[in-house]
């Protein structure tokens, strides 16, 4: 692994780092091909919107400049890249420090996959997450502990991923993923109005299904529906479908996904 902060390489993290002591920041996890980091304009667009949201003031160049950096050091370099923005060091307090934010990237090379889809069985987890700040619905904040808590739930229950309800009984996504769902022979995504993260890939698949002409809504899916369910995948910038062949147990329709998979082209990501 390799650590950078605002451009410079790093092997430490100040104890006075904000990120360590609120979740004070944002986050987005992304693929590096040949140097390149995928989904490029998606990513950048949701750091810059949770950036001025959170009003933490990052100078996103850094970004780019260290991915420059990495590239330059190796043309191939391919792996995850995670990118975060911490409000950075500050005193003891919630009062904001009177700077901007800083930026770290995180680099950690592997070989590379082909974007692919997995099929896996799956469930609905017991515990629910609570309702967001409006300020920060759809935001990847750095505040994860909902999801450190069901990711345990899952792993229990021997489950890579898993449907995650919120506290009113609706759908609202996986635990580090968001979902896609069949029923009545229509695709129908969380429209994540209270909670949840907007993911990369799902805007992605949105925009394809709609250049396709295939409909998908996004709107409010009840725990009452589940046994409705025919087909569900997951998604997320690291895979862009994780298909369910069996929910809690019950089996599900394979080929809608992996028909969908083909239609939109899921094996190219750029």
């Amino acid at each position: 692994m390799l650590c950078f902060k605002n451009g410079a390489e790093q092997a430490t993290i100040a104890l006075s780092d904000r990120a360590f002591h609120y979740g004070d920041g944002c986050f987005s996890t992304a693929r590096l091909r040949d140097g390149r980091l995928e989904l490029h304009d998606l990513h950048w667009a949701r750091l810059q919107h949770a950036n001025e949201r959170l009003g933490l003031h990052a100078d996103l160049s850094h970004i780019l400049k260290t991915l420059q950096l990495i590239a330059q050091a190796d043309e191939q370099a391919t792996g995850t890249v995670k990118i975060v923005l911490s409000r950075g060091e500050g005193q003891r307090g919630y009062s904001w420090p009177q700077h901007g934010a800083d930026v770290w990237v995180f680099y950690y090379p592997q070989a590379h996959v082909d974007f692919k889809y997995d099929v896996i069985q799956s469930g609905v987890l017991e515990q629910a997450i609570g309702l967001s700040m409006p300020n920060l619905v759809g935001l990847k904040t750095l505040n994860r502990l909902e999801q450190v808590m069901l990711k345990q739930e899952a792993d229990q229950k021997t489950w890579s991923e898993a449907l995650v309800l919120d506290i009113q009984g609706k759908i609202v996504e996986g635990v580090s993923s968001n979902c896609f769902i069949r029923i009545n022979d229509s695709w129908i995504t969380p429209e994540l109005r209270y909670n949840g993260v907007h993911g990369v890939m799902r805007a992605t698949i949105l925009t394809r299904m709609q250049q396709s002409g295939i409909t998908c809504a996004q709107g409010a899916i009840d725990m009452d529906d589940i046994p409705n369910i025919q087909s569900l995948f997951f998604c997320n910038a690291l895979h862009p479908m994780k298909i369910v062949s069996h929910l809690n147990e019950k089996p599900l329709d394979v080929q809608a996904c992996t028909e969908l998979f083909h239609s939109l082209q899921l094996n190219q990501i750029h």
